[in-house]
């Protein structure tokens, strides 16, 4: 990982911009971020009333920086659209989420697109072509994100959304983020109905190195959030091996009866640092949309 640590979202919730009351209603849950979606949940004869609903909304939020735009592919004239509406809004979010990504070089357009207008969000990247995923490295090098697009990879596949199905993308996103210090967001889940799913999933995917996960019902936030965020005792137990292991002047030590060395106090300085960057911009204090 290179460079300063990322703050990273452990949750992002997705909303329609099919009405602005809806959008603003969407802050009142307890997401790090608050996505607005102008891509596949919105019909293609309501884009163009979308966009009005997305910018109005940016206008109306007390913090931009914590609201996220998932904008249509950027190759076609209704991305096109949803590119010069951001440009074109006095508020800006935080973070543009890009769609159909083929190669890095899309994310660097379109962040020389923002700049142009003077905006400079992070852009993040859904992972939801097999192009993407066989480039998965360079892209993750451009984006400041990562976010796993199942439903689309897996019908490019011909296969169903399960674990199987989609570990192999997950593993490589997994590494392409941690060698760029980039964000790993999971998949949102699709079944709805079966609450074990979600509990499971998210905790494989963190024990495969992810950060994050997307929902689109603000009913999963709670059990995302306990899985994800930042735990008081994991940061207590990484902050006491960094410090056996500086004890020992940077050798082996034995804690609580397990070996420790440099390695594990790579990982637990890179525990604290990405906690700590994470309460900075998402904690309560100014983690609100």
């Amino acid at each position: 990982m290179t460079g300063a640590t990322r703050a990273i979202p452990r949750s992002i919730l997705y909303t329609p911009a099919l009405s602005p009351e809806k959008v603003v209603k969407a802050w009142s849950y307890d997401a790090d971020v608050h996505l607005i979606d102008l891509e596949d949940s919105v019909p293609p004869a309501d884009k163009q009333a979308a966009r009005a609903v997305c910018r109005a909304a940016l206008e109306k939020s007390p913090r931009p920086a914590g609201i996220a735009v998932r904008i249509n592919e950027l190759g076609s004239l209704a991305g096109i659209q949803d590119v010069q509406t951001l440009a074109d809004s006095p508020v800006r979010p935080g973070i543009v989420l890009m769609t159909m990504v083929t190669t890095a070089d899309e994310v660097d357009l379109l962040r020389r697109m923002l700049a142009s207008a003077g905006a400079s969000p992070e852009i993040y990247v859904t992972v939801e072509t097999v192009e993407a995923v066989t480039r998965v490295d360079s892209i993750a090098r451009a984006a400041d994100g990562l976010v796993l697009g199942s439903a689309d990879l897996a019908a490019t596949l011909g296969v169903d959304i399960s674990w199987e199905a989609m570990l192999a993308a997950r593993q490589a996103m997994a590494m392409a983020c941690a060698r760029y210090g980039t964000a790993c967001v999971d998949t949102a889940n699709y079944r709805l109905a079966e609450p074990a799913v979600l509990t499971e999933e998210t905790t494989r995917v963190r024990a495969l190195g992810f950060h994050g996960k997307a929902t689109v019902h603000p009913g999963e936030l709670d059990v995302i959030n306990r899985l994800l965020r930042p735990r008081t005792e994991e940061l207590a137990q990484a902050r006491r091996v960094a410090d056996a292991v500086a004890a020992a002047d940077g050798g082996i030590a034995v804690l609580d009866g397990n070996m420790v060395g440099p390695p594990f106090a790579r990982l637990a300085r890179t525990t604290v640092a990405r906690d700590d960057a994470w309460t900075s911009r998402f904690g309560r204090a100014g983690g609100t949309a």
